[in-house]
């Protein structure tokens, strides 16, 4: 049995610990947070009894295999380094790191200690994301040339996590990191690329839309939007794709529609992520996913494979974030 230590008992690390209880083979056996009562609501929820208010007491004193870093990004550096001095493979939440420079060490120090580190990179998990993938690497629509990849909406994600109406940064680092990683995954790496965002919400202190032109290393340009900003029939939490290739057409549509037209044959399938027991809609999406990247963390410790979401592999999505903000600054175009 894999013992897990969750750190952090905040709004989205409920889905951790009912992720983790769906994983055969690893379960949580400690928490850790500051707030006594968010660690006592937490402890109770779940019947965990070892509960510590200290994470480097809690890796030291529990017996433990991983911790799963459920915490905001100014804290993941430490915490990631005393992963590694306590000897524990480590999943981050993301963002992974505040810096390029935090993030290397990050990953230098957990590959020294020879332990895994995975990035908790769960959108190109859901079901949807993976059902693409799929077709693409099948060669569904042949050589792709254009995709896109959107997640517009007008949801207030505010109300549930505060702070992310006072963080300078916003729409490019707390979803856009996700968007750009869905776009390394499907089309590769970038050689260049250009940004625009704009404050729309006067109430905010950082950008809620952005525009990212990407050129890819393999031939493919693509475009990246993402808005909180936008009053429409509502798709949260839905990230709509469209993939022209050599042999035909892709798209993912809202309510979970994946259309391929290739040489004129239409096919329509729903993708639809399931309800899981513990998960409620809109949020099933994002939640089924967290259950399915978990499970991949599982299996990677127990055959020896690296991650795909690894805290080295994250550097490049990490690249793709400060290359957006760079030159959406002074309006130039990029090489991450």
């Amino acid at each position: 049995m894999i013992k897990v230590g969750l750190i952090g008992c905040g709004f989205f690390a409920v889905n951790q610990m009912q992720g983790w209880a769906d994983v055969e083979g690893a379960c949580v056996t400690a928490i850790c947070d500051r707030h006594p009562d968010r660690l006592a609501a937490m402890g109770a929820r779940f019947g965990i009894a070892q509960r510590f208010d200290d994470a480097a007491r809690m890796m030291r004193e529990a017996d433990l295999d991983v911790v799963d870093i459920a915490t905001t990004v100014p804290s993941h550096r430490p915490l990631v380094m005393a992963a590694a001095e306590a000897g524990l493979h480590a999943i981050c939440q993301k963002p992974f790191a505040e810096t390029l420079e935090d993030a290397r060490a990050m990953v230098a120090a957990m590959e020294r200690a020879g332990r895994v580190l995975m990035v908790h990179e769960n959108f190109r998990w859901q079901s949807p994301i993976r059902a693409v993938l799929a077709a693409l690497r099948e060669g569904a629509v042949g050589r792709p040339f254009f995709g896109r990849v959107s997640f517009r909406s007008g949801y207030d994600v505010f109300s549930g996590q505060p702070y992310l109406a006072t963080d300078p940064r916003f729409i490019i680092q707390d979803l856009g990191i996700h968007i750009l990683d869905i776009a390394r995954a499907l089309f590769g790496e970038v050689d260049r690329l250009s940004a625009g965002t704009a404050r729309i919400n006067p109430a905010i202190r950082g950008e809620d839309v952005a525009t990212i032109l990407m050129d890819h290393a393999g031939g493919v340009t693509s475009v990246v939007d993402c808005s909180y900003a936008t009053r429409r029939d509502e798709t949260f939490p839905q990230t709509l794709i469209e993939i022209d290739g050599t042999e035909g057409t892709l798209r993912l549509e809202a309510g979970y529609r994946l259309v391929v037209d290739r040489r004129g044959d239409r096919q329509v399938r729903d993708v639809s992520p399931p309800l899981l027991p513990w998960a409620e809609r809109p949020w099933h999406n994002i939640q089924e996913s967290v259950a399915l990247i978990q499970r991949d963390f599982v299996a990677c410790l127990r055959e020896g494979r690296v991650p795909e979401t690894s805290g080295r592999d994250n550097l490049a999505t990490l690249a793709l974030v400060e290359a957006a903000y760079a030159s959406a600054r002074d309006g130039s175009r990029v090489r991450p």
